[in-house]
């Protein structure tokens, strides 16, 4: 005679509707898109207005913790934009180690985090993603939107440097003009903010789309970068609090109607300008040129009272 505890019987739907259940809920990171990394955002709102199939919502997510939101477009195979609080670094950048994302690749994969290039092999991911060879014998660099430098711990800065936070960006850009924004931003967080400052920084494609030699990954050809911070000194300066914008170039040779070119500058610098501009500027801007007429990158555009 047979003891022991009894299993339960199920028809063939209910078992089918349990697995279905239960696949779901191995696809929670990217199903429930930026429901858990909400406090990347100003008032908990991710940016609005940013609509396609192509477009994933990922929560960067490093030993068991998330770092940052990221908005990837699986298409060209480029970030649109990441959203983080900013925490500036002590100390001299780390050596990197470079990140693919897992659930790209496998909507259902239990790898709930971002995995090391070293621990995989490319031609797995090169379908879902960026990879590594995308880069090589390139012009580009791979540009960092969320720059690991905005991060206090090893950690946070380490996961920034997941393929999925970056975009084809000049050297020129990168180590230029768009590095002193990012110093720049610091600069204004430490003198002027009392609490939290909320980033975020995307990439604007060419009109027409130009890709890496790959024929994968498409270039942006500007770069730009909102910030909100609600809690700030009196002595701030008015026109850029609580909010600021800017729009870097990516192309020396892009015309001068967004962004011009200062011809003073020369070296490796020039053309790769910035414009500062405000919050609103840039949401027209980026309505205009995505074709996206609903875009809000902060809750209430960042508005508050004094």
């Amino acid at each position: 005679m047979m003891s022991g505890r009894l299993l339960p019987q199920f028809s063939t739907g209910a078992l089918f509707l349990l697995l279905a259940w239960s696949s779901l809920l191995v696809n929670a990171e990217i199903s429930n898109g930026f429901s858990s990394c909400t406090n990347f955002f100003y008032k908990g709102t991710p940016p609005k207005g940013f609509d396609g199939a192509e477009y994933k919502q990922i929560c960067q997510r490093l030993q068991n913790q998330y770092r940052f939101a990221t908005l990837y477009d699986q298409t060209h195979r480029v970030a649109v934009y990441s959203a983080y609080t900013l925490n500036p670094a002590a100390g001299k950048r780390q050596d990197e180690t470079w990140y693919y994302e897992p659930q790209l690749k496998d909507p259902q994969s239990t790898q709930k985090e971002m995995i090391s290039t070293d621990l995989v092999k490319e031609d797995e991911y090169k379908d879902s993603q960026a990879v590594e060879r995308d880069y090589r014998g390139t012009l580009y660099t791979k540009g960092h939107l969320n720059p690991s430098m905005h991060h206090a711990t090893v950690e946070d800065r380490d996961a920034t440097f997941t393929l999925t936070n970056m975009v084809p960006q000049r050297g020129g850009s990168n180590s230029g003009t768009w590095n002193d924004y990012e110093k720049e931003l610091v600069d204004k967080y430490s003198k002027y903010c009392n609490g939290e400052m909320y980033v975020i920084t995307g990439a604007l494609p060419f009109e027409v789309v130009r890709n890496l030699q790959t024929d994968r990954v498409s270039i942006p050809e500007y770069l730009w970068s909102a910030y909100c911070c609600p809690s700030y000194k009196d002595k701030s300066p008015v026109s850029e609090f609580p909010s600021y914008a800017v729009v870097g170039r990516n192309d020396p040779n892009s015309g001068n109607n967004i962004v011009p070119v200062d011809q003073n500058v020369k070296g490796d610098r020039h053309g790769y300008d910035s414009r500062k501009m405000t919050l609103t500027q840039l949401e027209e801007l980026l309505r205009s040129r995505l074709r996206m007429n609903n875009i809000q990158l902060f809750n209430g555009d960042c508005k508050v009272n004094k």
